[in-house]
């Protein structure tokens, strides 16, 4: 049953913005065609440029990229290498775990449930996963011996606090207390204990993981068996799964480790190929391609080539403001070698929606206000510019996250798009 909204929750936009933009996602539906590799025309050639000398400077060990518009223009390019150890090159079909790129398709799943009636966003999560109640919230955390006092939150955490990343969950390179954090003997605690009480902070953490676990509590379907029937499979996503199929591991792109002095290896951590228990927050493989048609759903309104997937109205809320006077901070990492500072952030000036970072100001030369981006913990990143319909995916495969030279890269392929439009 629906629920009314919470008194914290954000204020809804006034009617006459819902219908415009309503109007504007029913107007753009859009029909794609599959993407083919470039044909060398000089507006690609200047996108090409960027991301080769990318790779030539060592900035990157290899990348794929894709980007598309309304009005026709669509780029598609490999550079570099998936696989320092065996010299395997970059090729456009190449599977890349997108980890916490995840999280948006988790986020249309949960919408889906809620447009059925079947999940409220202000409802308290532990209405749907009992393990949720009576959570705890520290009080104090010693940084310097480890002591902790912890107590029960005064507020549950929500449907929509998990979607927005202000229910108090973190994560160990978010937060030193997490990364720190080790429970007394005896003590078990199945999330948290929380950073601090719902709704007061943003907090980039574990929030969607748990959001994948409602999606299945509530559908009654694993979150690989959800995502293949509601989301993948009409939208025409082959290359997209938890589990790699074995003729396609091939494909899959090393995870790569900056080493001293700028060399790329193999590094130790790379996603289980073959796993049971499916992560909502960031569990996927993917292409780029793929991931560039799952945003295109969103530049038609939740509909794709004729295959809906989310209403007009969700697309809308997901991209609308969803943290109301909260904003979402730069931050410094605490783990460096697993993340680099949230940099890329305007600090305290972009929101987030239920699911999506929101631009809060445009970028001369490149989205506008409002687009809807993020990216994941291997330098993958993507946007969705809904005003000039412009979607954009670029996928490297190393770490750590946030590094400034795949930063760079992604700026200048941005930029390379929108010049070359």
């Amino acid at each position: 049953m629906t629920q009314a909204p919470s008194p914290d929750a954000p204020r809804a936009p006034g009617r006459s913005f819902m219908l415009a933009v309503l109007a504007l996602l029913l107007a753009t539906s859009v029909v794609v065609t599959p993407l083919v590799p470039t044909t060398g025309s000089t507006r690609e050639q200047a996108v090409d440029k960027v991301l080769s000398e990318a790779v030539g400077r060592g900035d990157v060990p290899g990348v794929v990229a894709v980007a598309t518009d309304r009005q026709g223009f669509q780029y598609q390019g490999a550079f570099g290498i998936a696989d320092r150890t065996s010299g395997r090159p970059m090729t456009t079909d190449a599977i890349f775990w997108i980890a916490s790129m995840t999280k948006a398709v988790t986020s249309v799943a949960a919408m889906q449930l809620v447009e059925q009636g079947r999940l409220s966003l202000d409802a308290p999560a532990e209405q749907y996963l009992p393990e949720l109640a009576d959570l705890k919230v520290f009080e104090s955390f010693d940084v310097r011996t480890g002591a902790y006092v912890v107590r029960s939150t005064m507020k549950r955490p929500t449907i929509r606090h998990l979607l927005t990343h202000t229910s108090g969950l973190g994560y160990n390179f978010t937060s030193p207390i997490v990364r720190d954090f080790k429970p007394r003997t005896g003590e078990r605690y199945a999330a948290g204990p929380l950073l601090f009480e719902p709704g007061e902070r943003w907090l980039y953490g574990t929030s969607t993981d748990w959001v994948g676990r409602v999606v299945e509590a509530v559908s009654g379907q694993s979150l690989e068996a959800y995502f293949r029937d509601r989301i993948l499979g009409p939208l025409g996503l082959a290359d997209t799964f938890f589990n790699v199929p074995p003729d396609r591991e091939p494909r899959v792109a090393a995870v790569h480790r900056r080493q001293p002095g700028g060399r790329f290896e193999v590094g130790p951590i790379q996603q289980a190929r073959s796993v049971t228990q499916f992560n909502g927050g960031g569990g996927l493989f993917s292409t780029a391609t793929d991931y560039t048609r799952f945003l295109q759903m969103f530049l038609g309104g939740g509909a794709l080539n004729g295959a809906r997937i989310l209403s007009p109205h969700s697309v809308v809320l997901m991209g609308q403001n969803q943290i109301g006077g909260l904003g979402v901070p730069a931050s410094t990492s605490a783990l460096p070698e697993a993340s680099g500072d949230f940099s890329f952030i305007a600090d305290g000036r972009d929101k987030w929606g239920l699911g999506f970072l929101i631009t809060a100001d445009a970028q001369q030369g490149k989205r506008s206000a409002g687009s809807l981006s993020w990216g994941g913990i291997n330098n993958t990143y993507f946007w969705v510019d809904r005003m000039r319909g412009v979607t954009g995916v670029i996928m490297m495969q190393y770490r750590p996250f946030a590094d400034r030279r795949a930063l760079a890269t992604y700026d200048a392929f941005e930029r390379a798009v929108y010049h070359a439009r």
